[in-house]
């Protein structure tokens, strides 16, 4: 597991056309990785993502990606993705494919990837016409004859989470509100973790995880690589950016700039 710089293990890890998964939830949004990705220039990407917020709409209104499988897209607590809007709507910078799912549908996904099986197994999808227009199927339990839903797991070929530190044999530790991110690295074919700090060990922590070496692929010291989300014990959410990123990402050149300016211009990690 090697201790790299975040732009080597974007350029070595993340290809054009690869299927890609940024994930956490709430706080330990890989952002920084996010816009390493943007500056890099890759194409065609498949995104996952249980929640899509203002990472994704960065991404996809710098033309990074062709599908979005996901579910829930929105500013949090603020409203629309512009960018994500106007992908779909206008095909602006290009069109955007959806696979559009329940949040429990995608945790199932992400249960089923992580223990190296086809599908995840549910009760949902009931009462509307999403499974119409997703990839969901209706099985009958062998055991029961119940009816229930399956989704196709997810198997990204690179998985990427932020997390607050990591110890200098590779094994990263995490705690605060905990989304699939150890899901996600063990669904994955390459990983990349991003840290606040290396430490020399890790301590325990009360509701912490660790994410033993041999599940992640590089390890890249990025301080408030998380920002605007937060991290638990290193730094609070930027509420005040998430209220503006809504009138930055409405319009097309102030998006544009914004991006040039904080993204583009930006000395990569």
């Amino acid at each position: 597991m090697p201790i790299v710089p975040l732009s080597d293990a974007i350029r070595e890890l993340v290809h054009d056309g690869d299927t890609v998964a940024l994930e956490g939830f709430t706080h330990l949004i890989p952002h920084a990785a996010g816009h390493e990705i943007i500056r890099q220039g890759r194409r065609d990407l498949t995104l996952i993502r249980m929640t899509p917020d203002v990472v994704y709409d960065q991404m996809i209104g710098m033309g990074c990606a062709r599908k979005l499988v996901f579910s829930w897209g929105g500013n949090p607590g603020v409203g629309s993705l512009h960018r994500l809007r106007d992908a779909v709507e206008n095909g602006w910078p290009g069109p955007l494919e959806l696979e559009e799912h329940s949040h429990a549908g995608m945790a199932a996904a992400w249960s089923a990837g992580a223990s190296n099986l086809p599908f995840g197994v549910l009760r949902g999808y009931e009462g509307g016409d999403l499974p119409a227009r997703t990839r969901v199927a209706r099985i009958t339990c062998p055991f029961t004859g119940e009816e229930l839903a399956a989704v196709p797991s997810h198997r990204p070929d690179v998985g990427i989470v932020h997390s607050q530190r990591a110890d200098r044999h590779g094994n990263v530790q995490l705690w605060g509100i905990l989304g699939v991110q150890k899901e996600c690295l063990l669904a994955s074919a390459r990983s990349i973790v991003t840290v606040e700090e290396i430490i020399d060990e890790l301590t325990p922590v009360a509701g912490a995880i660790v994410l033993p070496a041999w599940v992640v692929g590089a390890v890249c010291v990025v301080p408030r690589g998380a920002h605007p989300s937060y991290a638990h014990g290193y730094y609070d959410r930027d509420n005040d950016f998430y209220l503006a990123w809504d009138a930055i990402s409405r319009d097309r050149d102030a998006f544009r700039a914004w991006m040039d300016e904080h993204v583009l211009a930006a000395v990569p990690a």
